[in-house]
């Protein structure tokens, strides 16, 4: 059984569900999930639809160009269409932090993540004993004011390389250059904490912990070059109280951007995800 996911976008008008449905069915496609979404604000339809075929091979490129000469022109939508043959290609880049990675790593070696993990990068040494144990490749590729533009163009050629589909930052302490961002558009998944107020510098925790903050959070987002503001994919909270230490609100808060993050991968790995106007809409 051979299963696709549609993701598209258009303007709002009579006809597009019905349309698309006798597509699939024309092509001997069985709808088994379909959900969609008008912003009415801005007149913008969105649909997710997953359909198997019963062929024992599906010519994909076929269908691609059927539907992009028909519907596509007919409506103009903006498209993207994946099949569950093929397994994504995620690379993990890392710091010292380690809590993110073995969070991920016990869930990929599990088989929860349907997901090729083809090496570890980080700028640090630290964490290689632990890609070892998982017998995953690791690079260590350093980064200083003045090697950044040959580090960065290591990694391009490691990602190339290996044809990597995406990027997660599990706990990465380096700001992603532009020239990499543009080579994986909403490809970049990274993870940090949250606070109202927000409180930045090297010890959020306890400068929450001193304002007494009621509750902490996690935000899973790609990354776009406005720093820790792009389009938001999963986020969680947890309460807190005058009782607990700062180290009972860092060990919170890693167990949110542990749960955070796998979630967020969860959602980019299921097609669950469409960006539109740095905002996602998530199929749940």
């Amino acid at each position: 059984m051979n299963k696709i996911t549609l993701l598209m976008h258009c303007n709002d008008q009579s006809g597009i569900i019905a349309a698309v449905s006798n597509f699939i069915a024309e092509n001997n496609g069985n709808i088994i999930y379909i959900d969609q979404h008008v912003d009415r604000e801005q007149n913008i339809f969105f649909m997710r639809l997953e359909s198997e075929f019963e062929t024992d091979v599906l010519d994909l490129e076929h269908l691609k160009n059927a539907f992009k000469s028909t519907l596509v022109k007919q409506f103009s939508m903006k498209w993207r269409i994946y099949t569950s043959e093929v397994q994504p290609k995620m690379a993990l880049f890392v710091s010292k932090y380690d809590h993110c990675l073995y969070d991920i790593l016990g869930r990929y070696k599990s088989g929860e993540l349907n997901v090729h993990i083809p090496f570890i990068l980080s700028n640090h040494l630290d964490l290689k004993p632990i890609a070892d144990s998982f017998n995953i490749p690791f690079y260590h590729v350093p980064v200083t004011k003045d090697t950044k533009p040959e580090a960065e163009a290591k990694q391009l050629e490691l990602l190339k390389e290996h044809k990597v589909n995406f990027i997660v930052l599990a706990r990465y302490m380096q700001i992603i250059s532009p020239k990499l961002i543009s080579e994986y558009p909403n490809k970049i998944i990274n993870i940090h904490h949250s606070f109202l107020p927000a409180f930045v510098g090297a010890k959020p925790y306890h400068s929450a912990y001193k304002r007494g903050v009621k509750i902490i959070g996690a935000t899973s987002h790609y990354v776009t070059e406005d720093l820790d503001a792009g389009p938001i994919i999963e986020q969680d909270v947890a309460r807190v109280s005058h009782t607990q230490s700062i180290d009972d609100l860092i060990a919170k808060g890693r167990d949110l951007e542990k749960i955070v993050l796998a979630n967020a991968i969860k959602h980019h790995l299921n097609r669950k995800v469409m960006v539109f106007n740095n905002k996602t809409l998530i199929f749940y």
